[in-house]
Formats: structure tokens, C-alpha cells, sequence
């Protein structure tokens, strides 16, 4: 073969390889959090959303605090919505009083805030109590019981649907 014949045959390789691994990082995020695009059932006054569980059995979702997407991991054994101290840190987020919080990891000190609002689809609440955790990895937020306390959950069939 020519140089140039075996140029194009390694680009076309090389195109190959870059489309499988675009193609195949798609198919993981999209396993991660299948519910980036939410869509919101509005009947009166009642608002609905309703997320698909992830692969690995977590309702994982793209919502918005004070503004700026975030991802979102509904976690119902939190007592607040608790944010990384990094992704705090980028929201721009001030640290509040000390406190000592039970965690999955044990005791930790995390620093008390306010969010002025937190978005799921359509359900909008604002002046939701949050914890920084600075040791907490990640830029998932977790999306606790002081964001998801007056609604109403209905998990069914891999869905959970959250009602307002």
C-alpha cells in the first residue's frame, strides 16, 4: 500500500474509535441519569414529575438551584438537600453556622446555607434549608427531605413521581 492509502485507512480508524467512544460515553451517561430532560404534568394546581430509575436503582435527575443546573440524587434518608463543598463553592454559596451531621460515613461538620430556590422539572421551592459538606466528592447534589417534605412520592414500576 501507498502512504496515502495507509494515512486514510489509520484516520478511518481513528474516526472509528473516537464515534464508538462518543457513542458508548453517551450510552453510560444516559444510564447514570436518564432523566435529563424533565418533562412536567401540570392538572390545576397539581404539578407532576416523574423520573426513571438509573441502572443502579437511584433517581438521578438534572434540576436547578438558585439558578444553575445541577444534578440532582433523590435521597429521602437526607434530612436537607446537601451540596459538595466544591459545587457549593461554584454556585457561590456561603457558608453558614457549624454543624455536626450523621452521615452514611459517620459523623461529619457541615456548614448550614439557604437556597433561594431549587427546581425539579416545573416543581419550583424556594428558601430551601441546605448543608455544605466539604468533604463530600462529586457534583451531585443531594436532594433531601427539606426540598422533597411537602410533596407527594409515588415510586411504582421504576418510576418515581413526585407531585406538588
Amino acid at each position: 500500500m501507498n502512504r496515502i492509502g495507509t494515512g486514510n485507512v489509520i484516520l478511518a480508524w481513528i474516526v472509528i474509535l473516537g464515534l464508538l467512544t462518543w457513542g458508548f460515553s453517551a450510552l453510560l451517561d444516559y444510564q447514570r441519569n436518564p432523566n435529563r430532560a424533565l418533562a412536567t404534568h401540570t392538572d390545576g394546581s397539581m404539578k407532576e414529575v416523574v423520573l426513571k430509575r438509573n441502572r443502579d436503582g437511584h433517581y438521578v435527575a438534572d434540576g436547578a438551584i438558585n439558578g444553575h443546573t445541577v444534578t440532582l440524587l433523590v435521597d429521602t434518608g437526607a434530612t436537607t438537600v446537601t451540596l459538595p463543598g466544591a459545587l457549593a463553592a461554584r454556585l457561590g454559596l456561603a457558608r453558614g453556622a457549624p454543624l455536626r451531621a450523621q452521615t452514611a460515613n459517620g459523623t461529619a461538620t457541615v456548614y448550614a446555607t439557604t437556597l433561594a430556590s431549587v427546581a425539579l422539572g416545573g416543581i419550583v421551592l424556594h428558601d430551601v434549608r441546605a448543608n455544605i459538606s466539604p468533604g463530600m466528592t462529586g457534583e451531585e447534589a443531594l436532594l433531601g427531605m427539606s426540598f422533597l417534605r411537602g410533596l407527594e412520592l409515588i415510586q411504582r414500576d421504576g418510576t418515581l413521581r413526585i407531585r406538588q
